[in-house]
């Protein structure tokens, strides 16, 4: 499997490659674009100026370019939005064919009706169907075989047992030599930061500076259980009526092993422990999110990342693997989010 990983700058490129990323994605969004439309029809749904999230000029795509071409790490661009007014179809097809201009030549989708469109148009550019794309299921793949998608990147919340199920149909329709239709060859799924308590496609939230992102917002979960006394009362007070009862149960604090500098390995999602399942699955591609976080965190993810594959290569077992790799990267415990698959 490949590290893909998150690019907010292109002064960080040269120290991802170094750390072990396999090919990296980014969003790119001109500043016309932002003064035209604001935050409200964002081209990325990252419409942040304050720090790197993505690339916001051409001269800096160009400069990111020479650096693909010395480096050979290939650079998806996302467009990541999940609509746009039919005017602007136009409008992204130019900077897309901009963009191919000088080299990048794959993009990460999430509005079909964007890749319909490009298709229309004859743009025969790469595509990765994003994770924000929405639903990702067999019947899925079904309706997109005909746009000839290359990647399929699974959403935060499908189980592996789906993909295992998409994987296994596409091969299923490969062997029965459909060759009017072209099915994806790679699947990405997450495997580091940004367990978002919301699924991407159906999420309403603004990216941008003027205000705090929805899935930034402080909430406690804590385990939940049902008090029968309470509900006895309340049936008593309250005969006949429907009534559900419910309280907070006080939680032991967890503590989370972060480094001296604040660093924890995975900290807002981890799924080091089922790569393994990812592996027999057919995962070809592991999602490192990460734009707009630390440089010096992203790059001990990615180097983290890389030494789990190695112990994943000489592990013969996913029980060896697993007590290998927490041995070496969680001595103290890994009590952070984890994905759960």
């Amino acid at each position: 499997m490949k590290i893909t990983s998150g690019l907010g700058s292109i002064d960080d490129y040269p120290r991802y490659v170094r750390a072990g990323a396999d090919e990296l994605f980014c969003g790119y969004v001109p500043f016309s674009w932002s003064e035209k439309y604001g935050t409200v029809l964002p081209l990325n749904r990252r419409e942040v100026l304050n720090y790197n999230v993505q690339i916001g000029s051409f001269s800096e795509l160009e400069i990111l370019a020479n650096m693909v071409q010395k480096y050979q790490k290939p650079v998806h661009l996302a467009f990541n939005s999940l609509y746009y007014r039919p005017e602007q179809y136009e409008e992204i097809t130019q900077i897309i064919q901009q963009c191919r201009s000088i080299g990048f030549d794959s993009y990460i989708l999430a509005d079909p009706a964007l890749l319909v469109y490009l298709r229309k148009e004859k743009i025969d550019c790469e595509v990765h169907l994003s994770g924000d794309l929405g639903t990702v299921n067999s019947a899925m793949t079904e309706v997109f075989a005909k746009e000839y998608p290359k990647r399929i990147i699974f959403q935060r919340k499908n189980t592996i047992s789906e993909m295992r199920a998409v994987i296994r149909h596409i091969t299923a329709q490969k062997e029965a030599a459909r060759k009017e239709w072209t099915y994806p060859t790679e699947f990405e799924a997450f495997a580091l930061n940004e367990l978002c308590q919301f699924s991407g496609a159906f999420c309403n939230s603004l990216h941008c500076d003027e205000m705090g992102y929805l899935c930034r917002v402080p909430y406690w979960k804590k385990p939940m259980s049902l008090s029968e006394s309470k509900l006895e009362k309340q049936e008593k007070n309250h005969p006949g009526e429907n009534i559900s009862i419910s309280e907070w149960d006080s939680a032991s604090e967890l503590t989370n092993p972060v480094s001296e500098d604040g660093y924890l390995c995975g900290a807002t999602g981890c799924g080091l422990c089922t790569l393994k399942q990812l592996s027999d699955a057919g995962i070809t591609h592991l999602k490192l999110v990460g734009r707009g976080n630390y440089t010096d965190f992203m790059e001990r993810d990615i180097r983290n990342l890389r030494r789990t594959l190695e112990i994943l290569e000489d592990s013969s077992t996913e029980e060896e693997y697993i007590r290998a790799m927490k041995a070496e990267l969680f001595p103290n415990g890994c009590s952070h989010m984890c994905y759960a698959r």
